[in-house]
C-alpha cells in the first residue's frame, strides 16, 4: 500500500511539471490540453485543436511541436527528425526506414494540404513534416551503415554522418537549387509542401551516400 500510495504521489507530481503535461497532452491526445500547453506558441491554435483527429494532425505537421519553437521551424523539425531515424535504423532492418519514410510522406501530404487549408496560409511555417521527410531520406544510409560497422566504430561514424545530413539537407532546402523552387511554386496544396522538400533529401542524399561509400572504404582499408 505504501509503495502504490507513494507511486500515485509520484504520478500525480509529474502530472503538474508543465514539461510532463506537454508530452501527456500528446500521448493521450487531449485536444484541450494540448491547445493550451502550445497557445503560447501558436496563440490561435484552439481554433484548430478540436477533436483527437485533428490533434493527429497538428503532432504529425508540427512533429510533435518542433514546428511550433520560434525561429527557424525547418531548422527544429529536421532536428526532431533525427532520433526518429536513429531508433527506426538501429531497432529494425534497413528497408523499414525506406518504408516509414514513404509512409509519412504520403500521410504528409494529407495532413498539410488538410492543416493549409484551415489555417488558410499557404505552406506555413510551422508544419514541418516535410523536413522530417527530407531529413529522413538524407538519412538512408544511416541503416546500411549501423549493418556494416561494429559496436566501437560505428558511434563515431554515425556522429559524422548525421551532422553531414543535417548540413548537407539544410543547405538544399534553404538554398532551393532546380526544380526545388519551381515545385515550391508551381504545384498547390500538400503535395507541393511535400515535395521540395523530398527533392532537397535526394539531393542531400547524393552527399551522404558518397560520404558512407568513403566511411565504409576506409574502415575496410584500414580496417578500423
Amino acid at each position: 500500500m505504501r509503495l502504490e500510495t507513494a507511486g500515485c504521489k509520484v504520478v500525480l507530481f509529474l502530472h503538474r511539471v508543465p514539461f510532463t503535461q506537454y508530452w501527456y497532452s500528446f500521448f493521450f491526445l487531449q485536444p484541450t490540453s494540448f491547445h493550451f500547453l502550445l497557445s503560447n506558441l501558436h496563440p490561435h491554435i484552439h481554433h484548430y485543436m478540436k477533436n483527437k483527429r485533428d490533434c493527429i494532425r497538428w503532432i504529425v505537421a508540427t512533429w510533435f511541436g518542433s514546428g511550433l519553437l520560434p525561429k527557424a521551424p525547418g531548422t527544429w523539425g529536421s532536428l526532431a527528425a533525427i532520433p526518429f531515424a536513429y531508433m527506426i535504423s538501429v531497432y529494425t532492418v534497413p528497408y523499414v526506414f525506406i518504408s516509414a519514410t514513404v509512409a509519412l510522406f504520403l500521410f504528409g501530404i494529407g495532413v498539410s494540404n488538410s492543416i493549409e487549408k484551415s489555417a488558410r496560409k499557404k505552406d506555413p511555417g510551422f508544419i514541418v513534416v516535410d523536413e522530417v521527410v527530407g531529413q529522413w531520406i538524407a538519412l538512408f544510409p544511416l541503416p546500411f551503415l549501423y549493418k556494416c560497422t561494429n559496436q566501437y566504430s560505428f558511434p563515431y561514424f554515425l556522429i559524422s554522418l548525421i551532422a553531414t545530413a543535417f548540413i548537407a539537407f539544410r543547405i538544399f532546402d534553404i538554398w532551393k537549387p532546380w526544380p526545388i523552387r519551381h515545385l515550391e511554386q508551381s504545384i498547390p496544396g500538400g503535395l507541393g509542401i511535400m515535395l521540395d522538400d523530398v527533392i532537397a533529401g535526394f539531393y542531400a542524399l547524393i552527399i551522404t551516400s558518397a560520404f558512407t561509400a568513403g566511411i565504409l572504404f576506409i574502415r575496410n582499408t584500414l580496417v578500423f
